[in-house]
């Protein structure tokens, strides 16, 4: 696989993209226009460079946002799905609970006192959900 640096580059400011806008309806043709590229080559090349695809990405984004509200435990598990982009709240559990393990409603009745002391700085690498893990110890904080 041979990236040169400005289409790693055109593919990084549409991952940033899924980062900051990740609760927006985005998809593969609006991320494309941002990468300069086609959808059909924008989603070959970003599975290439980042071994997955643009939606498991934006996808994981959201769940990632999703574990940080509902620990917060003052939404129910529609409004956070809501919250974070997603438009249907069986897809949204079903693929909440493939990447962490548990249920949004088991992960939101937890107890997360364990994590009350982790930085801020580090909360996001601990707390990044990871699919094929689910269920892992380091996936269930």
């Amino acid at each position: 696989m041979s990236v040169d640096l400005e289409e790693l580059r055109r593919l990084r400011r549409s991952r940033d993209r899924m980062d900051r806008e990740y609760a927006q309806p985005l998809d593969v043709a609006a991320l494309a226009r941002t990468a300069l590229m086609s959808p059909a080559h924008f989603s070959r090349r970003f599975r290439e460079v980042y071994s997955e695809t643009p939606y498991s990405y934006l996808m994981t984004r959201r769940i990632e946002r999703a574990k940080a509200l509902l620990r917060r435990g003052d939404l129910s598990v529609t409004e956070v799905c809501f919250a974070v982009g997603c438009t249907s709240l069986g897809s949204f559990s079903t693929r909440f609970t493939e990447l962490v393990g548990e249920s949004p409603s088991a992960y939101r009745a937890r107890d997360h006192e364990e994590i009350a002391v982790v930085p801020p700085c580090q909360m996001m690498v601990l707390t990044r959900p990871r699919k094929g893990q689910g269920g892992t110890e380091s996936n269930r904080i």
